[in-house]
């Protein structure tokens, strides 16, 4: 009588084993988006550009972004952007052009990064393969994650490692101004509602932003900005 009790709870056990190992859950979209927002950045966090400049990597909800701003003077492609260093050449230079802020590279390089026309981001070839300069949708996907407009530097850098430091900009006439003050990106989408050649970017200043269209929100497509790339 005991062997049959105890042959009948084997019996019983393995069934119930059976049943788990069989069983499979259901995935959600939720769930996938979850799946893939963990398996999106590389294996070891560190993305290269053609030039061999590493960056790190930040998830941010579903979005993964570089932690850092764009350094590269070559394309994904491995082409070379063409480094536009006089002012005048830039003020009338419709085509793909980089620079260093007041055109010093050992300074300002490895903080900042480059400042790029929008003619070089829209070759569409600016980001490391696998990554692209993200549109004025993706940059409201980021904000509305973060909770909006209102929310401030601290929340920002706290949460997610974004690291927004303000690296400045080029004017369309080929100034620098406001290092240390505040930080503008592109966004890969142009501005059509204004004449003249407008891109939509996205302003952050050093103790609080405005990542929505604000400030300087519309920038000439002359103007040298910063750029933040975003995995495909």
């Amino acid at each position: 009588m005991k062997i049959k009790s105890w042959y009948s709870a084997f019996l019983l056990a393995g069934l119930l084993l059976t049943l788990l190992l069989n069983c499979k859950k259901e995935v959600t979209p939720e769930d996938e988006n979850m799946v893939l927002g963990s398996s999106l950045p590389p294996s070891n966090g560190v993305v290269e550009d053609m030039d061999g400049n590493k960056y790190s990597t930040v998830v941010i909800g579903t979005q993964v972004w570089l932690a850092s701003n764009l350094k590269t003077t070559k394309y994904s492609d491995g082409t070379a952007i063409p480094l536009v260093t006089d002012g005048t050449v830039w003020l009338n230079n419709v085509t793909p052009g980089y620079c260093w802020y007041n055109n010093d590279a050992t300074t300002y390089k490895s903080t900042y990064g480059a400042l790029y026309n929008w003619y070089t981001v829209n070759t569409g070839k600016l980001c490391p393969t696998g990554w692209h300069v993200p549109t004025n949708t993706e940059w409201s996907k980021l904000t509305n994650y973060l909770g909006g407009y209102s929310s401030s530097i601290g929340y920002w850098t706290d949460l997610t490692d974004f690291i927004p430091v303000p690296g400045g900009m080029r004017s369309y006439k080929g100034a620098f101004f406001y290092i240390g003050i505040e930080v503008i990106w592109w966004s890969s989408t142009e501005d059509r509602d204004i004449p003249g050649g407008y891109a939509w970017s996205r302003t952050m200043f050093y103790d609080k932003y405005s990542i929505g269209k604000t400030l300087l929100s519309a920038s000439p497509m002359l103007s040298g900005l910063s750029v933040r790339c975003l995995q495909d």
